[in-house]
């Protein structure tokens, strides 16, 4: 009977709140400057910051993650010369530490690496955690940069990044993560400096319980859809998750700030009524997600190899579609042990660009390439001069647009084709190898950062091409966004007239829908047949893999 309600509660709950959190974030990050922000800027600036271009925003964006990225780099490197060290590990090989460089810096938090055995406490509070604060204010920086140039007309400044960063980490990122934080501690997960404990198991051996300040991180890894847990196993370790309650706040602070994000948008760009109809699109997709998930996990031979039975099938499932849906990455359980179509709808999810609600900005910024795209094939269908919230829509736009939303694509088709060819990193045999090899390159392109258990990464190639293909996926996006949003920030807005596309109506909601479905399909769905597709028609015949 709770299983009956679980899933209409969570979206009910994230329905109500969004709207509100979302309003919040925009009022922050259009506000005047504050007491504290003029004499921080007094200090740095000599004034208060001036607004930027979008090139020049986007310098400001490189050369912050440049030097982020060295700082985390070297202590990655060199985590034995650091305190808090009490099992005394050494630093990572160069390729691993450059690998999770790029993967925190980016907001995937992809972990070729086991958390309790590979890191020591200061590179994951000093390194680490960070970098999941500072990631996912990027992610919300962006999004407010580009919802103030969409509302602009013929203007070329819409805010300053460092301005921006400094809001969305200090005065929406902190305060909830000190909340959530308090609420897992309360729930059991562990907050500790103390080593790793020794216990006699019931076998007669020795065993090493780890420890750690994992509370804190934990908070911060699941409302910055970062996804990178403490330990190995991520949120299926008792320690991370250890009850139902635990579960739910952590699956739905998953999701409530990149929903919220949608409503950011429509705040500041004041188009309340073609943001309900955004939401309410990325919705369909995590529900239709869900429903597939639910029902090939009931339906078959009970897939329960890798999954926590203190939790029950549906919020196992919840969180599979939940995290895939986002660029989250977080896990109770291991993707690798669904159904084929189970693990097949979370490889799609990511495939799509992580825009069903997606990262915290990232998601609403990504549909925002896909609205573009939707406004101008509806211009060509109907005869009408594309305009999208009284800006035109040309050439150039468009072919930034395509820019952003094929970028990942060729990362994850390219990357897939080598490593096979390379037969490097998967274990399995047959179409499920390629699924495994196809939901890594989609997590790392999509900056999602979660795995097939059965992939091993932790390889030279394995390293090198996941991390290139993070930075594209993530660095690619935000240049086409940001260029595009500046182009039509200089334009000039046009009135609203009967003879415009309506961008608040169900035809909008169905057409945008239906583009990013056509659109991802075309593209992945001859991969997908060879892979999951396969391996569950396979499976139906009693052939395993």
């Amino acid at each position: 009977m709770v299983e009956l309600f679980y899933l209409p509660f969570y979206l009910g709950l994230l329905i109500l709140i969004s709207p509100f959190v979302g309003y919040y974030m925009a009022f922050i990050l259009n506000a005047k400057l504050l007491p504290l922000e003029k004499w921080i800027y007094q200090f740095i600036f000599s004034g208060s910051p001036s607004t930027q271009t979008p090139k020049q925003y986007l310098s400001s964006l490189f050369v912050f993650h440049t030097m982020a990225g060295g700082i985390l780099f070297l202590i990655l490197k060199f985590q034995e010369h650091f305190t808090l060290n009490p099992l005394h590990l050494l630093g990572m090989d160069w390729d691993l530490a450059l690998n999770t460089t790029i993967s925190f810096i980016t907001n995937t938090n992809w972990q070729a690496y086991s958390g309790e055995s590979q890191l020591s406490y200061f590179s994951q509070m000093v390194g680490l955690t960070p970098q999941n604060f500072l990631s996912a204010g990027v992610g919300i920086s962006v999004l407010a940069f580009v919802s103030r140039a969409i509302i602009s007309s013929k203007t070329n400044r819409f805010g300053n990044f460092w301005l921006d960063l400094f809001r969305s980490t200090f005065y929406i990122l902190l305060p909830l993560s000190f909340f959530v934080s308090i609420l897992l501690v309360g729930q059991g997960v562990i907050q500790s400096f103390s080593g790793p404990i020794q216990s006699l198991g019931f076998d007669g051996v020795l065993e090493t319980i780890p420890m750690g300040p994992a509370a804190s991180q934990i908070a911060i890894k699941q409302i910055g859809t970062n996804g990178g847990g403490f330990f190995g196993v991520n949120s299926a370790h008792p320690f991370e998750n250890p009850t139902p309650i635990s579960n739910f706040i952590q699956m739905f602070s998953i999701l409530f700030l990149p929903a919220s994000c949608v409503f950011l948008y429509g705040k500041i760009t004041n188009s309340f009524r073609h943001v309900w109809v955004i939401f309410f699109v990325m919705l369909s997709f995590l529900i239709l997600g869900f429903v597939g998930v639910y029902f090939s996990e009931q339906n078959h031979f009970g897939f329960w190899e890798g999954k926590e039975l203190r939790f029950s099938l549906t919020e196992s499932s919840l969180w599979l579609t939940t995290t895939t849906a986002a660029s989250n990455g977080s896990v109770n359980s291991m993707h690798d042990s669904y159904s084929p179509l189970a693990g097949g709808i979370a490889i799609f999810q990511m495939m799509l660009g992580e825009i069903i609600f997606g990262g915290v900005g990232t998601g609403m910024y990504g549909m925002f390439l896909f609205l573009i795209l939707t406004v101008f094939l509806s211009g060509l269908m109907t005869g009408r001069t594309p305009e999208y919230l009284g800006k035109k829509i040309g050439s150039y736009e468009i072919k930034w647009t395509l820019f952003g939303i094929l970028s990942p694509t060729v990362c994850i088709l390219l990357g897939s084709t080598v490593t096979v060819l390379l037969e490097s990193g998967y274990s399995a045999k047959g179409p499920h190898a390629l699924s495994q090899i196809l939901y890594a390159f989609s997590s790392a392109a999509g900056n999602n950062g979660s795995a097939f258990a059965g992939f091993s990464a932790d390889t030279l190639w394995g390293n090198l091409s996941l991390g290139f293909s993070m930075l594209v996926g993530r660095f690619s996006v935000i240049y086409a966004v940001v260029i595009v949003a500046g182009s039509l920030g200089g334009k000039v807005t046009t009135k609203a007239f009967d003879g415009n596309f309506k961008l608040d109506t169900i035809l909008f909601g169905v057409l945008l829908f239906s583009v990013i479905l056509i659109v991802c399909g075309l593209s992945f769905f001859p991969v997908l047949a060879l892979g999951p597709i396969l391996e569950q028609i396979l499976i139906s015949k009693g052939i395993f893999f």
